[in-house]
């Protein structure tokens, strides 16, 4: 019996109510503080029992939208989430994907020098100071000593002002941490003269960011991606798809990457990370719930509610009886796709921070496919008579769902899954959007004008016409901005 016969999170009474409440917050604007009930008052707002709305609230509080307080004056009180539970769903996707190191760093070399042309435009006194203080740490790092307290990079994203790039940036930061604990240096003159060499980098970059010039910044940016790239993939094995622990845990350690806080959240990273080192063997027992407490040493209490976390993100399910134990899922792009929502929903990106990246994403996209043309489900999607199928009284919702699937499409075929996820994130913001704000109902001569713009520019990208294809792709992303917000 496969992980896939068994439905482990859309049928989750405590995963749905959990998801009614975050919905909740984020119509209420995300009133930070304020009490959604107490515990009673949800469960007659619910009509579930104790142990179910515990099991909800547990969930919300792994996404840190709310934290329930008992006593006097207590309740579920929404609170301010960080990013990690919104990068570690991410992380533990992209884990099971086996994102090979040249989609991190495409990622990377897309990103990131647009992250720092950005923090030129908008950096101030303060943002100043915080990157220059990362320098300064920096100075104090070599070979053999623990990485600096802050990364220069996520600081670096933090000063573009956009909260996209800076969720994105954090995911990509926490894969390269990944490769990088597999990657060694010929020598110790070597990893001493790359260290010198990134300080050096990164005090140039922050240099042109603080004089404002933009284009030195991204330009400075690019150099150092693509020096990174070139040290990663020089002593990196030939092999390598999916980086690995050296050994499995058998108890809750220290892991870079790994969350901070609550027991269960560790110990579900960590036994996400042991399944990935282990193979991601869908359907197999990965252990029983008694040889659980014995390698990982927590209370029962403890593992159960790490379970409960693995299972809402479709990393395995516990299955009881004879033959059971904790079986290996095959997760699902959807619950990481909607944790990031969540968490970006709660940081408000305005029009221009989520058109900024997807248009970069997107010029990126057509310019893969171009080179891809050729290969056989390219040129399916290629085929205009795919979109050229509107007629007169159509259902005009039904064409504006056909212009995400369009643009969703060139993502999977453009073949980087980290863009490809990035992308569809953004989608479901946008969506979101329609579904909350009662969108107005795009117009016929809209349909027509889309579809138009669509084999335009499919016939680009049929012809090879790489210049072509990417004005195509951004003019129509121009005009079809009030589809996407």
């Amino acid at each position: 019996m496969t992980s896939e016969a068994v439905p482990v999170r859309a049928d989750k009474r405590a995963a749905q109510i959990a998801r009614c409440i975050e919905a909740d917050v984020v119509r209420r604007g995300w009133p930070v503080g304020e009490s959604l009930g107490s515990e009673t008052a949800l469960q007659q707002r619910f009509e579930v029992s104790r142990s179910v709305l515990r099991e909800a609230v547990r969930l919300v509080e792994h996404h840190q939208v709310a934290r329930m307080r008992r006593g006097p004056n207590g309740g579920l009180l929404v609170c301010a989430p960080d990013a990690g539970p919104a990068t570690r769903a991410v992380v533990i996707y992209l884990e099971y994907l086996g994102t090979s190191l040249t989609d991190l760093l495409d990622a990377r070399l897309l990103l990131e020098p647009l992250a720092a042309a950005l923090a030129a435009e908008h950096i101030d006194e303060a943002g100043i100071e915080r990157l220059r203080a990362v320098l300064r740490a920096e100075q104090q790092w070599g070979p053999g000593l623990p990485a600096p307290p802050e990364e220069f990079h996520i600081a670096l994203a933090e000063q573009s002002k956009n909260p996209v790039l800076q969720l994105f940036i954090d995911v990509l930061m926490r894969l390269t941490k990944r490769y990088a604990r597999t990657s060694r240096a010929d020598s110790r003159d070597q990893a001493v003269e790359a260290a010198h060499q990134m300080r050096g980098d990164h005090a140039d970059i922050v240099a042109a960011v603080t004089s404002g010039d933009s284009a030195r910044a991204k330009t400075l940016s690019e150099h150092h991606v693509q020096a990174v790239t070139s040290l990663l993939r020089k002593h990196q094995a030939p092999t390598a798809r999916r980086p690995r622990r050296s050994a499995p845990n058998n108890r809750l350690d220290a892991d870079v990457a790994s969350p901070r806080g609550k027991l269960a959240e560790v110990l579900a990273a960590n036994i996400a990370d042991d399944i990935a080192s282990d193979g991601w063997q869908v359907g197999s027992v990965f252990g029983t719930e008694a040889a659980l407490l014995g390698r990982y040493r927590v209370s029962r209490a403890a593992l159960r509610e790490a379970v409960r976390l693995l299972e809402y993100h479709a990393v395995a399910h516990m299955r009881r009886g004879p033959g059971g134990g904790l079986i290996v899922a095959k997760p699902q792009a959807q619950a990481s796709i909607d944790t990031m929502a969540l968490y970006l929903q709660y940081r408000k990106p305005n029009r221009e921070d989520l058109s900024c990246v997807r248009d970069a994403i997107e010029i990126y996209n057509v310019a893969k496919v171009v080179e891809r043309r050729t290969e056989p489900p390219v040129a399916a999607f290629l085929d205009p008579r795919n979109w050229a199928h509107v007629a007169e009284g159509a259902d005009v919702r039904k064409a504006a769902v056909d212009e995400f699937r369009f643009h969703v499409g060139l993502a999977q075929l453009a073949g980087n899954a980290l863009l490809d996820l990035f992308l569809r994130i953004i989608v479901e913001l946008f969506r979101r959007h329609w579904s909350s704000t009662g969108q107005a109902q795009v117009t016929w001569t809209d349909v027509t004008a889309v579809e138009h713009a669509h084999l335009r520019i499919l016939e680009a990208i049929d012809s090879g016409d790489d210049s072509l294809a990417r004005y195509r792709i951004r003019r129509h992303l121009d005009a079809a901005a009030s589809w996407w917000l």
